[in-house]
């Protein structure tokens, strides 16, 4: 008799599952560089071909993690109140995050948790794949979201060119402000110590955006 296709569907994920966590605890172990995909393989006791139809890259096990992000900010854009604007709503919601110490905001102080992001932010060629995959993906999915009907005048007559380049200072930022979080978590503050100060970062963050860079950094300032 055929496997029951939730049955296949649980199986699988479950092999999914055990290759990500026999990856990252060799990651943690040896460093991301140093272990290669068939010793990843090996120690999940599958092939090397099973492991690359779950995780087409060796990055890929470990910014996989980063799948259910995927369009969030877009998402966000789309389904916000007709009181918000854009920025405001990742505003808002960014803040809601740090409040709920998601792993997201850098705001997290479980020690796997934070094994991670030093993994991570450690490992040149992971912030690369992260920037050049998860980054590009967001900012595009952000920047379609931007085109819908808004009752903004200036959203409604931008061009392509404005609404990327919005929506990549908007996904830029948000990442920024991930990696200052995590630092300041590798410097030993706990989340809960380290929040007010976090908030403050996030509203200045978001604040520049909303009145321009400008208001923030007026002529005479800096410069020769």
């Amino acid at each position: 008799m055929d496997e029951l296709p939730g049955l296949r569907e649980r199986k699988k994920e479950r092999t999914r599952n055990l290759i990500a966590q026999e990856a990252l605890r060799l990651f943690r172990e040896k460093g991301f560089d140093e272990v290669s995909v068939v010793e990843v393989a090996a120690a999940a006791e599958v092939s090397k071909a099973t492991l690359f139809r779950y995780f087409p890259a060796k990055e890929d096990l470990v910014l996989h993690r980063f799948a259910d992000h995927l369009g969030e900010a877009a998402r966000v854009v789309r389904e916000r109140p007709p009181t918000l604007s854009p920025t405001a709503a990742l505003r808002a919601h960014f803040l809601d995050r740090l409040a709920a110490r998601d792993p997201i905001t850098g705001l997290n102080d479980h020690p796997d948790v934070l094994s991670f992001m030093d993994l991570l932010y450690g490992t040149p060629s992971l912030q690369t794949g992260l920037v050049q995959r998860y980054r590009s993906q967001e900012i595009d999915a952000l920047a379609e979201a931007l085109t819908l009907p808004d009752p903004d005048p200036d959203i409604a007559d931008s061009t392509p060119l404005t609404r990327r380049l919005a929506a990549t200072h908007l996904i830029v930022v948000q990442q920024e402000l991930g990696m200052a979080n995590w630092r300041t978590m590798a410097a030993g503050r706990t989340a809960d110590e380290a929040y007010d100060d976090a908030v403050a970062e996030a509203e200045r963050a978001y604040g520049q955006l909303m009145t321009g860079l400008d208001s923030v950094f007026p002529a005479g300032t800096g410069g020769g």
